[in-house]
């Protein structure tokens, strides 16, 4: 792949040597000369990298630059043709899938993976090892579900009868929408009556858990370790940090930004804009808060020095 239709994928400009040959990509300290790279910055990095991808207005010096707007977002579309996903467009012999399910074309189901009755995979799609889909589940086209992904268990729903609990029925589905992936390890509970729903192009990381009946929105992400209640609502391209707790029957508003370790309590609305603590509030409030937190030993020390005083 030459510089020059690099800068055309990244719709760049294009400074240097167009025909300087790239065949993979590297990070920029330890590229060489037919490697693509990129940099954030707008000062010079030592790189032998044939061809890098800058912000405009970067002092960056290679054989080829291609200046962006965005060098992250236009590397990762370059790396979409020099490193494709390896796919084998196979099913794995040691996969067990039910008689009734449906497979689209194209799709890789690796080893020990696990597809259940009357279950639907879309086109295009990549179901890893040991990764289970439960009975009656849809995955749409284009999906990733990675290494021990589980889709469609019981949510986990009781009701308490004096000294024993009795289990609430667990008989909806899930609804995979396309252009989702979800990371090693995730789990996604089917609905108790209805469906929990996974919008397009959402990507969810590892060790996710979504519980019943949670909708989750289109192109939303969502980070390692976070958890999310029962009925919850994640509307389209908001952003979760990792380890949010969330509690049953919140809504996350188009557009909010919920940062690390936050809580959201059950019920909570939360708006659009950046939120952060426990429980979850304005990030300018949380910093005024956690400043105030800050200052207590400093309150401290002076009310002893007035009790002294007056004493």
């Amino acid at each position: 792949m030459k510089a020059h239709e690099i800068a055309r994928l990244a719709d760049g400009i294009l400074v240097g040597d167009g025909d300087v040959e790239i065949t993979h990509a590297a990070d920029i300290g330890t590229a060489n000369a037919d490697s693509l790279s990129f940099s954030t910055s707008l000062e010079h990095v030592e790189t032998l990298a044939g061809c890098v991808i800058v912000k405009q207005g970067s002092t960056q010096t290679a054989k080829a630059i291609v200046e962006v707007s965005d060098p992250r977002l236009a590397f990762s579309i370059a790396c979409e043709i020099l490193h494709p996903p390896k796919r084998s467009h196979a099913i794995h012999p040691t996969a067990v899938i039910a008689d009734s399910a449906k497979i689209g074309d194209r799709a890789t189901i690796g080893p020990n993976a696990v597809i259940g009755e009357e279950v639907a995979v879309g086109d295009d799609c990549y179901i890893a090892a040991n990764v289970v889909i439960e009975n009656g589940c849809t995955v749409g086209d284009r999906v990733t579900l990675h290494a021990g992904v589980v889709v469609g268990t019981d949510g986990f729903g009781f009701a308490r009868d004096k000294d024993r609990y009795v289990k609430f029925p667990q008989i909806g589905t899930v609804v995979i929408e396309n252009d989702v992936e979800v990371g090693a390890n995730s789990t996604i509970d089917r609905g108790a009556l209805g469906e929990t729903r996974i919008g397009e192009g959402t990507k969810i990381d590892n060790l996710v858990q979504i519980a019943h009946n949670v909708s989750i929105g289109k192109r939303v992400v969502i980070a390692a370790q976070t958890g999310i209640s029962g009925s919850t609502v994640i509307e389209d391209d908001c952003v979760i940090g990792g380890q949010v707790g969330m509690g049953d029957h919140a809504r996350v508003q188009s557009g909010a930004v919920i940062g690390s370790q936050a809580g959201v309590l059950p019920g909570k609305i939360v708006r659009p804009g950046v939120w952060w603590g426990t429980p979850v509030q304005p990030l300018d409030e949380y910093k005024r808060q956690n400043a105030m937190v800050k200052g207590l030993a400093r309150l401290r020390d002076e009310v002893k020095e007035l009790k002294k005083r007056l004493s």
